[in-house]
């Protein structure tokens, strides 16, 4: 009896190829699962990943957990570049930006170019805005147009290289003016308008929502206005060639075994659908959603195309 136990467990460990016994490969998730988001905690990107991760913990019973990794928000990306060296067994599993995988393969960061991820899905549709201070002098883009070009207008942004920032020159270029100077930022909110440090900043609605009553929103990026700023133009209305969305999407290596992305997409797809998620959606004004792996593809190669021109107009 002993030795029909011992001979039950010895199969359930391995199996025999050619006479050579080989470990029996564990279904996956078998051990903690790291969603990495290289930025800040905090942003909308963040909570809604904690949310696939609190998910996929009670799904699967095994510990996961979000990872922020901030840092070079024109690059290196140091959360992407650890997604992109770590195994491909879904066990590191990227929250990324829409510049990870259309900007940062063109930055010639070597572990990420040419790209290494393809996409499980993207829930998110950012909420981003070009704002000001509620006591400046003019009161939409075509007011600062004509500011900026008798005054020293500052431009706040999360990284030069990246689409919002890109967007924002790329309007200003549109509307005939240019901003004396700008600078990056690891966060850009309430307190970067009211230190005067910057006079517009290009950012994301959640992260000015607490003084929303104390600035001025002058544009949204993307072609859909926000509910939450009805009257307030998108970028693409203002200038139709710059019509690009800032999206947040799931990442794993290319390598990656399909039924482990499914499992990873099967969590993350309900979650974003939930009713607490949806709730985040309507306060904030994003857009919360799930995106196929394909339409995802197919958007970035669209976004690609969109960002070349922009470069191109503005000489890069």
């Amino acid at each position: 009896m002993i030795r029909v136990a011992k001979l039950m467990t010895a199969t359930a460990l391995a199996v025999v190829v050619g006479g050579v016994a080989v470990p029996v490969q564990a279904e996956y998730p078998e051990k903690p699962v790291e969603f990495i988001v290289p930025w800040p905690p905090g942003d909308l990107e963040d909570v809604l990943t904690r949310m696939i991760a609190d998910d996929f913990q009670e799904t699967y019973g095994v510990p996961a957990a979000v990872v922020n990794k901030p840092g070079g928000g024109g690059g290196p990306f140091p959360g992407a570049i650890e997604t992109a060296n770590a195994p491909a067994d879904g066990y590191t599993v990227g929250s990324f930006l829409i510049a990870i995988p259309v900007v940062g393969p063109q930055l010639g960061i070597p572990e990420l170019s040419p790209n290494p991820f393809e996409p499980l899905g993207n829930f998110l549709t950012y909420p981003f805005v070009i704002a000001v201070s509620s006591d400046a002098p003019y009161e939409d883009m075509a007011g600062l147009a004509e500011y900026a070009n008798s005054n020293d207008v500052v431009l706040g942004h999360f990284g030069a290289p990246l689409v919002p920032t890109q967007v924002t020159l790329g309007l200003a270029k549109e509307m005939g003016f240019a901003f004396a100077s700008d600078a990056a930022f690891d966060a850009l909110d309430c307190n970067s308008l009211a230190s005067g440090d910057v006079d517009v900043i290009n950012t994301t609605l959640q992260l000015i929502l607490p003084c929303l009553d104390d600035v001025k929103v002058l544009a949204s990026i993307g072609s859909e206005r926000i509910p939450l700023t009805p009257d307030t133009p998108t970028v693409a209305e203002l200038a139709p060639d710059l019509d690009v969305a800032l999206w947040n999407g799931l990442f794993v290596h290319k390598d990656t075994p399909q039924d482990v992305r499914e499992k990873i997409i099967a969590v993350a797809k309900k979650t974003v659908m939930s009713e607490r998620a949806q709730k985040l959606a309507a306060d904030t004004g994003a857009a919360v959603y799930w995106q196929s792996a394909d339409e995802v593809t197919a958007q970035i190669t669209t976004d690609i195309e969109t960002l070349g021109r922009i470069a191109q107009l503005l000489g890069n």
